[in-house]
């Protein structure tokens, strides 16, 4: 008699023979690779959530807001544009831009608050989903980013001038010149695994508009701060690797899960591309 476990392969057989990503899903099963360990698990916003919330009233919004999230850490969760990370989010790839328009790099999604939007809190980009695998072994993000500076405060008061039920205030209303001139970025981010441990990255951005326009590519690295809340656990290290062409830059990693790992970036046609280093600290300070 043909038993579960022999049936049960035999059919996961059948299923893998379907496609490279049908076989994919059955090694996966089959814990023979760990094809989804890597993916898009990183928040589009983590400021402003209850998970990050140690205010003594509970309230989250004004205890994290967008304004801190980029000279704060997180203690429980990551966020950013086109986020690739592992399943415990120890370490991150995610892409920044700037436009030398606005006051700070675009390192993730801008919304309105539960109290500042006019229906609640609403994330106020325009950006795209277009396709994963369900083991995320190709993974592909759209994100329209204008030229002009970005009008954070703007929207802001014009939510605040509308009332409940009224429609609320779009980035495309308020950039509607910039847009119809196509006067931004469609910046396409893409992610696809050689295997299950080794992740290959293309970020392709087209200027839509009539005329040259500055843009600053940025893509980053950076370990999850799990050392700065009383436990005394070693910090990561990421340091600079000598290369040959020099237009690949790579970057050593060393963490106690993930052991040593390797950041390399394909800069050939750009020999201002450099590495710049910062820690993932709260600028207390500020």
């Amino acid at each position: 008699m043909e038993s579960e476990t022999t049936r049960c392969t035999t059919d996961l057989t059948e299923f893998a023979r379907h496609s490279a990503e049908h076989h994919r899903l059955v090694e996966s099963e089959l814990r023979r690779a760990d094809w989804k360990n890597w993916g898009p698990y990183v928040s589009d916003r983590a400021w402003g959530t209850v998970r990050e919330d140690y205010s003594a009233d509970g309230n989250a919004w004004a205890y994290f807001p967008h304004d801190h999230a980029r000279s704060r850490v997180y203690r429980w969760n990551e966020d950013g544009i086109g986020g690739f990370c592992n399943r415990y989010q120890n370490i991150v790839l995610a892409l920044a831009l700037w436009n030398e328009a606005d006051p700070f790099l675009k390192e993730r999604l801008f919304g309105l608050t539960g109290p500042q939007g006019n229906n609640g809190e609403d994330v106020k980009e325009v950006y795209y989903y277009l396709d994963s695998t369900p083991t995320h072994s190709y993974a592909k993000m759209l994100y329209r980013y204008p030229q002009v500076a970005y009008p954070y405060a703007e929207l802001v008061a014009a939510a605040a001038q509308r009332r409940q039920g009224d429609p609320e205030p779009e980035l495309v209303q308020l950039l509607a010149s910039a847009f119809a001139q196509g006067r931004y970025f469609d910046v396409v981010i893409e992610y696809a695994k050689a295997n299950d441990e080794e992740i290959l990255c293309r970020i392709t951005a087209t200027n839509h508009g009539p005329d040259p326009a500055p843009l600053h590519i940025l893509p980053h690295l950076w370990y999850r701060n799990d050392w700065s809340w009383g436990y005394d656990r070693p910090r990561p290290v990421l340091q600079q690797m000598e290369t040959t062409p020099p237009t690949l830059l790579a970057v050593q990693t060393t963490h106690r899960h993930l052991g040593e790992r390797f950041w390399y970036l394909d800069a050939q046609g750009y020999p201002e591309a450099r590495l710049l280093f910062t820690e993932n600290e709260t600028n207390r300070a500020r």
